[in-house]
This record gives structure tokens, sequence and C-alpha cells, in this order.
């Protein structure tokens, strides 16, 4: 739908029709401009948070590649999460990386071939195995399998070659569907304080 150029005398209501100025009260008026002028300055002020970041994260990996330098390594991607602090250890800015991950087809196979293991290992009765491994795969209210669960399968020491090509297929069916970074930033008014948050949503833009 293509947006109407609104002519001059008139305003546009919320129904997509133009009313003559003189037909439309003060109070109307008033309001309109209001939030035209807060909206105005909202997207104004959303442009500064992303110019603002922008810069953060030159400044911040800048330094990091200076400091990489001094010791002649490799700067090893900007994936990782880091910090810098002031001098005075009173003000800390800190990058975090929140990784979003799901499983392809290939969970499957590993769950295909945890069910082997697990037929054979309860044939004598035990079920504690069991009740961690299908709690791994259980779905929720929307149908998705929980990355922490399944992932702490990883963590089990058990000695089987089939469990142990199960846990290698649940690493490949890792992907990545989106990688955010979070800058946030710390103060506080001494080193033994504790770190108070200064919130800005600066994730969202």
């Amino acid at each position: 739908m293509e947006e109407i150029t609104v002519p001059e005398g008139y305003m546009e209501d919320s129904m997509g029709r133009l009313v003559r100025i003189e037909h439309v009260s003060e109070y109307d008026k008033l309001k309109d401009e209001t939030v035209n002028t807060i909206l105005e300055r909202a997207f104004q002020v959303q442009q500064e948070i992303k110019d603002f970041k922008t810069e953060t994260m030159g400044d911040f990996y800048a330094l990091m590649e200076m400091a990489f330098e001094k010791y002649d390594a490799k700067v090893g991607g900007k994936k990782g999460n880091a910090q810098i602090t002031s001098y005075d250890g009173k003000k800390k800015v800190a990058i975090a990386v929140n990784e979003s991950v799901t499983f392809d087809e290939r969970l499957q196979v590993a769950k295909s071939l945890i069910d082997e293991c697990l037929i054979d290992w309860t044939k004598d009765g035990r079920t504690e195995v069991k009740t961690i491994v299908n709690a791994a795969f259980d779905v929720d209210k929307e149908g998705n399998i929980s990355t922490y669960k399944v992932m702490s399968l990883l963590k089990l020491e058990i000695n089987d070659d089939r469990w142990q090509r199960a846990m290698k297929a649940v690493k490949d069916s890792l992907s990545v569907l989106c990688s955010k970074k979070y800058i946030r930033f710390y103060h506080r008014t001494g080193i033994e304080s504790k770190w108070q948050a200064i919130p800005l949503d600066i994730a969202a833009v």
C-alpha cells in the first residue's frame, strides 16, 4: 500500500482519510504534534546508539589487536568474550557473544545409536541412564529440544563404541543459527564495591 501524500491544509487520520485541518480538534493536533516530536527524537537517539555501538566495537577491538601485537600473537577472530577495565579499576567494558545453535538431521542418527545402547544396558533392570538420556530428548511446548540437555550427554563418560559414535553425531549435528554481540558497561565506587551495570539495550540495534 502506497503512502498517501498529505497536501497542505490536511491531516491524515487513522483510516487513511484526508481531513482538513480546521476539522481536527486542537487536542488531536497537540497529541499528533507531541507524538511526532517524541518519535523524531527517538529515531535520533536510536541512530546515536547505533553510532555509539560501532565506535565502541571499533575502539574495543583496536585495543585487543594492540595487545596481541605486543606479544606477537594473532587475534583469533572477534568471536570470544572479553573485557577491559580502567586504570583505577572502577569502570569496565565487556563484550559477550551469545550464539543460538540448533541440531540437524544427524541428531536422529545419534538418538538411534543411543537407543541401541539403552536396550542393552537396561536388560539388567538399570534405568538410571535411560531416564537421563530420554529427558535430554524431551521437547518443550514449542516442540524444541533443549540444547543444554542434549549437550550435557557429552559429559557422560561411557566406554561404548556406539555411544562414542552417537556423541560424535551430536557434535556434528550442531550448527549456529545466529550470533549476537552484547556490549555491557559497569562502574563502581571502589575496588571493593560491587559492579553496577549501566543499562543500555545496545544488542537490539
